[in-house]
């Protein structure tokens, strides 16, 4: 993950990519850009914790029996929000305080435009089977999106990027799932 200082906030910035995720305690922001992607920014405000993740598809369909790797498993979304939710329950977060945001599921890719649905309604199901709060959320569209999540206090601020920036979006995501469809899932994950 790449870090760096805002020049104009300065606060530590926190860069996230498809497949990863990141949790503080610190007043921190972490970011991603997404277009068909999700992104579920999440934290518990009492015991100010948060975090975010960003997956590209909703769910693995052949799971791995011996999963090793965490970065493999979280370009799926099942993997992708229990690891999270795991994370901040491992730095003091409670279950039943945690708020969820989501963001992302942009139709961008033409050949591909269902994408952004299915992790849509992937993400509204694990929130709501789960019994989470969601507290906001920007889905669907067709616009790419910036977002900047600032866990210590749960601000939120999203850019929708215009269409020149989709184009270069699109074939960076046509590029992601061909390169995870050919490699195996490996991770490891506790679904409770």
């Amino acid at each position: 993950m790449q870090r760096s200082t805002d020049p104009i906030e300065g606060i530590e910035t926190v860069k996230i990519l498809p497949g990863e995720f990141y949790v503080t305690r610190a007043n921190e922001r972490i970011e991603t850009v997404l277009g068909s992607c999700i992104s579920a920014c999440v934290r518990d405000p009492i015991a100010g914790v948060g975090g975010m993740n960003h997956f590209m598809l909703p769910v693995d369909r052949k799971l791995s029996q011996n999963p090793t790797e965490l970065s493999d498993a979280n370009r799926y979304g099942n993997y992708a929000m229990e690891n999270l939710v795991n994370a901040l329950l491992a730095i003091g977060a409670k279950r039943n305080r945690l708020e969820f945001k989501l963001f992302g599921g942009g139709r961008i890719m033409g050949a591909m435009n269902n994408i952004g649905w299915y992790n849509i309604g992937f993400a509204f199901d694990y929130v709501y089977t789960e019994g989470f709060n969601l507290v906001s959320q920007d889905i669907g569209d067709i616009y790419p999106r910036k977002v900047l999540y600032y866990p210590a206090d749960g601000r939120v601020r999203v850019r929708r990027l215009n269409a020149m920036h989709n184009r270069t979006l699109a074939e960076q995501e046509n590029n992601y799932i061909h390169r995870i469809e050919s490699k195996p899932i490996e991770g490891d994950v506790e679904l409770f």
